[in-house]
């Protein structure tokens, strides 16, 4: 984590959201952004900036050793929240076709998103455990 994020108060007091909360922050954000985008257009820019600041607040908000959490959370949370908005805003009910194909067309617009967001998240969680160990 960079010195300016390291310095700055957080909102959070004590140390911080345990995994559990890690992974509702991370599913509500991903869900409201992708639902309010579906309503006006298919799936993309919007959801994955909320992709990429899920992966940032995750870490940023996180107690020590929820980065593990962090970097496998918001593609599961994409999937489940795409899959719900798709069942009850995108029409498609249950008809697995059509879901399907909704949910590629959805993936296709989030991907370097999330590869991006994954890659800094994987690092990142790397570089915490490797420095937790030198520490400990």
């Amino acid at each position: 984590m960079s010195s300016v994020l390291a310095s700055t108060k957080k909102p959070i007091k004590g140390p911080g959201l345990k995994a559990a909360g890690v992974v509702i922050l991370q599913f509500l954000l991903i869900f409201l952004v992708e639902a309010l985008e579906y309503m006006i257009f298919k799936v993309g820019l919007w959801t994955g900036i909320a992709l990429l600041v899920s992966y940032g607040g995750g870490l940023y908000l996180g107690r020590k050793g929820t980065s593990l959490t962090n970097a496998v959370n918001p593609p599961i949370a994409f999937l489940f929240a795409t899959l719900i908005i798709l069942a009850t805003i995108g029409g498609a009910g249950f008809h697995p076709a059509k879901i399907g194909l909704e949910f590629i067309s959805a993936l296709s617009g989030v991907a370097p998103y999330m590869v991006i967001g994954s890659v800094i998240a994987w690092l990142a969680h790397f570089s915490i455990s490797k420095r937790e160990k030198k520490s400990a």
